[in-house]
């Protein structure tokens, strides 16, 4: 997962760490009284698997995971409780630059571009790049094998910039490392280059795979900082080297199975397998009868349940900035002033032509840039409600121009103003009208607000992402969690229905009732 800096590059470019400064640092004594009553928040993607952080197997309402223990074992030298804050890999420095925890720590690769924007902790572990391939493949060995070959990767990891340098490789980038041994063992990849304890956890395990050549590379993963916090820093380093020093890393490393010295050849003298590593892969191999299954899933309600809560609080408050806005819109570009209604109609084309994603991530992350932060909630309700208000404009815009001109001119001819005609007369009938849109509108919000896991939200698809990561089951949790999207999502329509019955003024065409599945449809017209 993680971009290499070996001691003589950083030695060439300057080392920040040199040994009698560390030494002044041990010296120097412990956190500052302020640090001391704070807990330590690292955060860190716990959906990005083994053996860095992510749900226990055993109990996956807690994470566990070798750096989960680091933190703990900072937090217990800086008199600081660990507190861990989800948060998407990719945006690790971006949510550590916004203050949404105090330090990064999952595997973050020391490299020249991220030591521009964030300061490092002196390296806490190196480690090198594993080729994966499936056991039957003899022909690749190397970089040089992979010329014509598909190879997967992480997104944005050193390994995936090799292979770039490498050239001629068809490079494919995945967000977590699961995804990349199973397309590798379907047949789907020639390749899989990724971080050597990650190939530890998901390629050695795997019996249709196996490491070939030798490591690739070198890489060292730093605890990210923000750069004005000095103080932090200077704790961290001499805290690090008093677990170097007195072989608390050692055994957190030896634990996890992951203790390898910077050459290759101790590498190679890791023969061993942990009792955490054996854990896990007896985890993953274990073979569950149907029972043990359903077992399983049962336990994964309470968890799916948090996730779903949430899922309904965004997209329910989302919905409703929506539907407000939106008939804001209509009526300002139906009704408003020309440069208003200009306005109008620039918000609607521009939101309906930007994809979602982006938008999310301005409003995230690029809004604190101009001095303002919203929270991950808010930052998620906005993003839905300003994107879908757009549609819901369009929806109000066709309900109103629905409705007969001369029911405009009745209510004017009795004295109405026009304000008076659209709040009593015109807009009423329109939200009839367009009840069947809004409704699937909603459906989709609620589908569409998954894509907030990007900007640290955990919700129903955030955790399903956390479960099957966990467990190599996409199917049975992707099945549960599609069931829970739907049993959530079908009370809307029945209450959609139920307003369009309420509202109705005249005869629908009649359905024949065996035609009238789940009681979603007009019902026969009566008399």
């Amino acid at each position: 997962m993680r971009p290499a800096s070996s001691p003589r590059a950083r030695a060439a470019r300057g080392c920040r760490w040199p040994f009698p400064a560390l030494a002044a640092l041990v010296i120097a004594g412990g956190a500052t009284p302020a640090a001391a009553a704070e807990p330590l928040r690292w955060g860190a993607d716990s959906e990005g698997g083994a053996p860095y952080v992510y749900p226990d197997p055993k109990d996956p309402r807690s994470i566990v995971g070798f750096e989960v223990d680091i933190a703990t074992a900072l937090g217990r030298e800086l008199g600081r409780a660990p507190v861990f804050v989800q948060n998407q890999w990719d945006g690790l420095i971006p949510g550590l630059l916004r203050g949404n925890y105090d330090v990064a720590l999952n595997g973050l690769e020391i490299t020249p571009d991220r030591e521009q924007v964030v300061r490092f902790t002196i390296p806490y572990y190196a480690t090198s790049e594993q080729l994966s391939v499936r056991k039957d493949e003899s022909s690749i060995d190397g970089l040089s094998d992979l010329k014509g070959r598909t190879v997967g990767t992480l997104k944005f990891s050193l390994a995936q910039r090799m292979l770039e340098r490498e050239g001629g490789i068809e490079i494919r980038s995945y967000e977590g490392q699961i995804n990349a041994y199973e397309d590798l063992a379907n047949g789907r990849l020639d390749a899989v280059l990724m971080d050597w304890p990650i190939a530890v956890y998901y390629s050695r395990p795997n019996p249709a795979l196996k490491f070939t050549g030798p490591p690739i590379g070198r890489l060292e993963y730093g605890i990210g900082v923000r750069p004005d916090d000095t103080h932090l820093l200077e704790d961290l380093n001499r805290v690090l080297v008093k677990l170097m020093r007195e072989g608390d890393l050692r055994r957190i490393y030896d634990r996890w199975g992951l203790w390898n010295p910077e050459t290759e050849q101790l590498f190679q003298r890791l023969t061993g397998s942990s009792s955490a590593l054996v854990e896990f892969t007896r985890a993953m191999a274990e073979k569950r009868s149907w029972s043990d299954r359903v077992r399983q899933y049962v336990g994964y309600l309470p968890l799916l349940g948090r996730g779903a809560t949430m899922t309904l609080v965004i997209s329910i408050t989302g919905m409703a900035l929506a539907v407000t806005l939106g008939l804001l819109l209509a009526l300002t570009y139906l009704y408003g002033p020309r440069p208003a209604a200009w306005m109008s109609r620039a918000y609607i084309e521009v939101v309906r032509g930007t994809p979602l994603l982006i938008q999310l991530y301005l409003i995230f992350y690029g809004l604190p840039n101009v001095g303002i932060r919203l929270t991950p909630f808010f930052a998620a309700v906005f993003g839905l409600g300003l994107n879908y208000a757009a549609y819901e404009a369009e929806n109000y815009r066709a309900g109103i121009q629905a409705i007969a001109r001369g029911q405009s001119e009745a209510a004017l001819s009795l004295g109405m103003t026009q304000a008076q005609a659209l709040r009593h007369v015109i807009v009423p009938q329109a939200l009839r009208l367009v009840i069947p849109p809004v409704t699937n509108d909603f459906i989709a919000l609620f589908k569409d607000s998954s894509i907030v896991s990007v900007i640290t939200m955990v919700e129903l698809t955030k955790v399903y992402g956390q479960l099957a990561s966990t467990y190599y089951d996409y199917i049975g949790i992707g099945l549960l969690t599609a069931a829970i999207y739907f049993v959530l999502g079908l009370p809307f329509v029945r209450l959609a229905r139920w307003a369009e019955a309420r509202m109705a003024v005249d005869r629908r065409v009649a359905v024949p009732a065996r035609r009238r599945w789940f009681g979603v449809g007009s019902k026969p017209a009566v008399g």
